[in-house]
């Protein structure tokens, strides 16, 4: 196809962006630039030090580490947060005054590839989370229904690290599938074959139990890809507890799939697809890519047949784009593509 054609076919692509469903295993996480943290009232001073604590809330989902905190840089960002706010509010969580902040996205981007940190794009996978809790000697699966504090709580710590996740739907089929002393037993086996249904790719598998002292002791199992990593935890509540579990995932996660971004912009990384049939494919394959935090521009050199041949203007290397793309399941790795190669068959 000649480049003539090019500038209308990128004007299709304007059309039909609205239209597209993207098929893919991760979820798009809202909210990535924005945390929400307590604060002791609404005077200037202590908005100043929530705003602090929420950009390093936010800098640790972006980047995916704990350890940003830790760099230089950031702690010498950090006193300016409420410079880089775009907007904030209050609102009440049962006694506590809690106060939201949305910081400016380019300012945070741009301060994790000045401090050379990790960038998580939004794109992230979904974790499946079975937690058995044993309380006055019974036993039961921690959901939304029976056990609701704990659940909520759960589900805070995984949103303040970026993480989408969710809980078993506790139905009939959940219980034929995995009975609490399976579940309580951390059986991998057990646990893989109940979260067959949910198409999900990590897991977290969690036994605590609430002591008459008031500690919480128990263990966490993060499967993934073939892997398992264990963690025990004796935390003095329930939401400390939480907290480690959740790092477990988010920081195994967070190891494959964030990249360092090099500080160019000028970096080009190439890439086919071939099975391109229509405008539509082409629409969905440049808007996904340009979705990517870390790929600037993904300009079309060569539409030839089926195939179409991308330059991508990228903050990340081939192998780091490699992992990210694999996260959208229509991008099929095409045969005997090597390493490094980014050549796909795009499903229908």
């Amino acid at each position: 196809m000649s480049a003539s054609v090019l500038p209308f076919l990128r004007h299709r692509l304007l059309l039909l962006l609205l239209l597209l469903p993207v098929s893919a295993m991760a979820d798009m996480v809202q909210g990535l630039y924005s945390a929400r943290v307590p604060v002791a009232d609404q005077s200037s001073q202590a908005r100043a030090s929530a705003a602090r604590d929420a950009l390093g809330q936010v800098l640790v989902k972006v980047s995916g580490s704990e350890e940003a905190l830790n760099n230089p840089l950031v702690i010498k960002a950090l006193p300016d947060a409420g410079g880089h706010v775009q907007q904030y509010g209050y609102e009440r969580d049962g006694e506590n005054l809690m106060a939201r902040f949305e910081f400016d996205a380019s300012y945070v981007s741009r301060l994790i590839s000045q401090a050379r940190l990790p960038l998580w794009t939004a794109n992230r996978p979904r974790v499946l989370v079975w937690l058995v809790v044993e309380e006055a000697g019974q036993r039961q699966y921690v959901n939304l229904d029976d056990t609701p504090e704990l659940a909520q709580e759960l589900l805070r710590e995984f949103e303040q690290r970026g993480v989408p996740a969710q809980l078993p739907l506790f139905d009939l089929v959940d219980a034929t599938a995995l009975s609490l002393d399976a579940a309580w037993a951390m059986n991998r086996n057990a646990v893989m074959a109940a979260s067959q249904r949910y198409d999900v790719q990590n897991i977290l598998v969690g036994r605590v139990a609430a002591t008459s002292g008031g500690s919480w002791l128990g263990d966490w199992s993060f499967l993934f890809d073939g892997d398992r990593l264990d963690r025990s935890v004796n935390a003095p509540e329930s939401r400390g507890f939480s907290r480690r579990g959740v790092a477990l995932a988010a920081n195994a996660m967070a190891e494959r799939y964030a990249v360092a971004p090099s500080g160019d912009s000028e970096g080009l990384v190439m890439m086919s697809v071939t099975g391109v049939n229509d405008f539509r494919d082409y629409a969905a394959i440049v808007e996904w890519l340009e979705g990517l935090e870390v790929v600037e521009h993904a300009n079309v050199q060569l539409v030839r047949g089926d195939r179409l041949e991308l330059a991508l203007v990228s903050l990340a290397a081939a192998d780091d784009l490699a992992r990210l793309i694999a996260l959208n399941t229509r991008f099929e790795p095409a045969a005997g593509a090597l390493p490094g190669q980014l050549d796909y068959q795009w499903k229908n």
